[in-house]
Protein backbone atom coordinates (compact mmCIF):
# COMPACT_ATOMS: atom_id res chain seq x y z
CA UNK A 1 0.00 0.00 0.00
CA UNK A 2 1.10 3.57 -0.61
CA UNK A 3 0.73 6.23 2.06
CA UNK A 4 1.32 9.91 2.60
CA UNK A 5 2.31 10.67 6.20
CA UNK A 6 2.38 14.19 7.59
CA UNK A 7 3.24 15.33 11.08
CA UNK A 8 3.19 18.45 13.19
CA UNK A 9 5.13 18.18 16.43
CA UNK A 10 5.06 21.00 18.98
CA UNK A 11 8.66 22.22 19.23
CA UNK A 12 8.21 25.00 21.79
CA UNK A 13 10.01 22.93 24.42
CA UNK A 14 13.27 20.93 24.39
CA UNK A 15 11.20 17.75 24.83
CA UNK A 16 9.16 18.68 21.75
CA UNK A 17 12.29 19.20 19.68
CA UNK A 18 13.53 15.75 20.76
CA UNK A 19 10.17 14.23 19.81
CA UNK A 20 10.38 15.91 16.41
CA UNK A 21 13.81 14.37 15.73
CA UNK A 22 12.61 10.94 16.87
CA UNK A 23 9.45 11.09 14.75
CA UNK A 24 11.49 12.15 11.71
CA UNK A 25 14.03 9.36 12.27
CA UNK A 26 11.29 6.74 12.59
CA UNK A 27 9.60 7.97 9.41
CA UNK A 28 12.92 7.97 7.53
CA UNK A 29 13.14 4.26 8.28
CA UNK A 30 9.84 3.65 6.51
CA UNK A 31 9.64 6.05 3.58
CA UNK A 32 11.04 8.92 1.58
CA UNK A 33 10.94 12.48 2.91
CA UNK A 34 9.37 14.69 0.24
CA UNK A 35 8.99 17.81 2.39
CA UNK A 36 10.16 18.71 5.89
CA UNK A 37 7.28 16.97 7.65
CA UNK A 38 5.87 14.86 4.80
CA UNK A 39 6.81 11.31 3.83
CA UNK A 40 5.74 9.04 0.99
CA UNK A 41 5.70 5.45 2.21
CA UNK A 42 5.26 2.14 0.39
CA UNK A 43 4.54 -0.52 2.98
CA UNK A 44 2.58 -3.59 4.01
CA UNK A 45 0.13 -4.05 6.88
CA UNK A 46 2.75 -5.34 9.32
CA UNK A 47 5.16 -2.44 8.76
CA UNK A 48 2.31 0.05 8.93
CA UNK A 49 1.31 -1.31 12.34
CA UNK A 50 4.92 -1.10 13.53
CA UNK A 51 5.16 2.49 12.30
CA UNK A 52 1.83 3.48 13.86
CA UNK A 53 2.65 1.94 17.23
CA UNK A 54 6.11 3.50 17.17
CA UNK A 55 4.64 6.93 16.48
CA UNK A 56 2.03 6.52 19.21
CA UNK A 57 4.83 5.83 21.68
CA UNK A 58 6.78 8.93 20.60
CA UNK A 59 4.24 11.72 20.31
CA UNK A 60 2.46 13.83 22.88
CA UNK A 61 -1.21 13.27 22.01
CA UNK A 62 -2.12 16.60 23.62
CA UNK A 63 0.08 18.74 21.35
CA UNK A 64 1.28 16.72 18.33
CA UNK A 65 -0.58 15.64 15.20
CA UNK A 66 0.10 12.89 12.67
CA UNK A 67 -2.02 12.23 9.60
CA UNK A 68 -1.68 9.14 7.40
CA UNK A 69 -3.45 9.12 4.04
CA UNK A 70 -3.81 5.93 2.03
CA UNK A 71 -3.09 6.69 -1.62
CA UNK A 72 -4.55 4.82 -4.60
CA UNK A 73 -2.34 2.13 -6.12
CA UNK A 74 0.64 3.75 -7.86
CA UNK A 75 -0.39 7.06 -6.31
CA UNK A 76 3.21 8.08 -5.71
CA UNK A 77 3.94 7.61 -9.43
CA UNK A 78 1.34 10.22 -10.45
CA UNK A 79 2.67 13.32 -8.69
CA UNK A 80 2.79 16.82 -10.12
CA UNK A 81 5.50 19.03 -8.64
CA UNK A 82 6.35 22.72 -8.78
CA UNK A 83 9.51 24.53 -7.77
CA UNK A 84 12.42 22.54 -6.42
CA UNK A 85 10.26 19.51 -5.61
CA UNK A 86 11.14 16.29 -7.41
CA UNK A 87 9.56 12.88 -7.66
CA UNK A 88 11.24 9.86 -6.08
CA UNK A 89 11.16 6.29 -7.35
CA UNK A 90 9.56 4.06 -4.73
CA UNK A 91 9.49 0.76 -6.50
CA UNK A 92 12.78 0.84 -8.41
CA UNK A 93 15.59 -1.52 -7.48
CA UNK A 94 17.65 -0.35 -4.52
CA UNK A 95 21.42 -0.53 -4.93
CA UNK A 96 23.46 -0.58 -1.72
Amino acid sequence: MELLLTYDVDTTTPEGRRRLRRVAKLCEGHGIRVQKSVFEIVTDDKSLLQLTYGLEDLIDTETDSIRIYRLPHAGTADVHTLGVASTHPHRDDLVL
